[in-house]
């Protein structure tokens, strides 16, 4: 797929300067924790963080954010670090973005652009792509200007749009359209997607979906649940498509888990909208697993982070097992901070595999708890249904009488319909 900007960003980019702010909304240090974060963002494009700024922002200015003086100060440090971007951690509306291009000389972009990069980087299927591209041109659109500023004059007769139309006019248009190109060709995605979960739900088996912060070690713990074998990089965003594997539990319970894309603190809106596709994997789960990196000094906003935008996706109330992950890597003050903050979460270790027994104890309770207790009985000529019985439910009775199979036992409330023939009525 050819990206319709590649033309229009500037040359390959080494040296970023790095800015970020403290608001007097913000709590003690929290803007210091995201310019941390913003550098390691930074760094997952391959370039080199020259220097970072702190600023103190009592209040934003609509022209530069910062004031004049403060920006001038920034861009000569810039441009005597050498320089070639300036990144900004707070989101820049165009106008401001342009004001920064035009007084610096410098390429400047902010978080989301640096996070757009990233998953453009990362997305390798035809359908990560197409939401990665469509989360770009929606957020390019606006910002076209700065690429065209140098284009001034009129086309004459025989451009695209007639004489009068400038190139921009001509360029937005072809955005536009191509956005909605993007649009139909994942309204298909999802199509697809929800053939192949009813497909599953045929032989309904219970779902999970694992949520968290990026990094935080999800595709490790699917890999070390199911065997499977899932990138598990130490790198952010190392899994853009959800992989669903099938995990044998005691008892022979079968759960299908999906790995998903992981969240960050101010992730664009447009990436949250375009891989909505995906993530309806977490609503449609029976429930989710929220790991997050106990051993990172700021997850206690890594699960703030999560749980906001389980909730813009509507998966807000959906039962959640919360697992504190990476314990070989945590001291005892950790461990108390995150039994503080959700006091029945579990403990456990993806890498060294400790824990997980309990994680799968508390799989096949939750699966018994979504269970609905039954009382069947089921004519001897039916034993594909008897079958099937054994195969997704637990059965604490059986007894063959004359009548047929009688059957007590908990099965899945979602298979109400196929069993209703033979529910005894009481």
């Amino acid at each position: 797929m050819a990206d319709f900007l590649e033309d229009k960003r500037p040359a390959k980019l080494e040296r970023a300067f790095l800015v970020g702010v403290q608001t007097t909304d913000m709590k003690d240090g929290e803007g210091a924790e995201l310019l941390l974060e913003l550098t390691e963002l930074v760094e997952n494009l391959r370039l080199t963080v020259a220097r970072t700024e702190l600023v103190n922002l009592r209040r934003a200015t609509p022209a530069l954010l910062l004031g004049t003086g403060k920006a001038k100060e920034l861009v000569e440090q810039a441009k005597a670090d050498g320089a070639d971007v300036i990144v900004f951690d707070e989101a820049l509306s165009p106008a401001q973005q342009r004001n920064w291009e035009n007084l610096s000389g410098l390429a400047v972009i902010d978080r989301q652009e640096v996070i757009l990069e990233i998953f453009a980087d990362r997305a390798h299927t035809r359908e990560a792509t197409l939401q990665v591209a469509l989360a770009r041109m929606q957020y390019s659109l606006p910002r076209l200007t700065r690429a065209w500023t140098h284009l001034s004059r009129q086309r004459g007769k025989g451009g695209l749009g007639g004489e009068g139309e400038t190139q921009l006019e001509n360029d937005r248009r072809t955005v536009r359209d191509r956005i909605t190109h993007l649009k139909a060709e994942l309204r298909s995605v999802v199509l697809q997607r929800s053939v192949q979960r009813t497909k599953r739900q045929r032989v309904p088996i219970p779902t999970c979906a694992i949520v968290g912060y990026t990094n935080a070690g999800k595709s490790t713990l699917l890999n070390s649940l199911t065997g499977a074998h899932v990138l598990a990089a130490d790198k952010l965003f190392a899994t853009l498509d959800p992989t669903t594997r099938q995990l044998v539990l005691r008892g022979n319970q079968k759960l299908l888990v999906t790995d998903t894309v992981g969240f960050i603190r101010r992730l664009p809106h447009g990436l949250v909208e375009a891989f909505k596709a995906t993530l309806e994997e977490v609503i449609v789960a029976d429930f989710l697993i929220h790991v997050l990196d106990v051993s990172n000094p700021n997850f206690e906003e890594h699960h703030k982070t999560t749980l906001s935008v389980l909730g813009e996706l509507g998966a807000g109330d959906q039962t959640i097992v919360t697992v504190f992950n990476k314990i070989d890597l945590a001291n005892a003050a950790m461990l108390q901070r995150a039994h503080r903050l959700v006091p029945d979460a579990l403990l456990v270790s993806a890498y060294t595999k400790a824990g997980l027994d309990t994680l799968e104890a508390r799989c096949v309770e939750l699966i018994a708890d979504s269970l609905a207790e039954t009382e069947l009985v089921v004519p001897h000529s039916r034993y594909d249904v008897v079958a099937r019985l054994h195969k997704l439910g637990h059965i604490h009775e059986q007894e063959h009488e004359d009548d047929g199979v009688h059957i007590k036992g908990r099965f899945p409330a979602t298979q109400a319909g196929f069993f209703a023939p033979f529910v005894v009525k009481k």
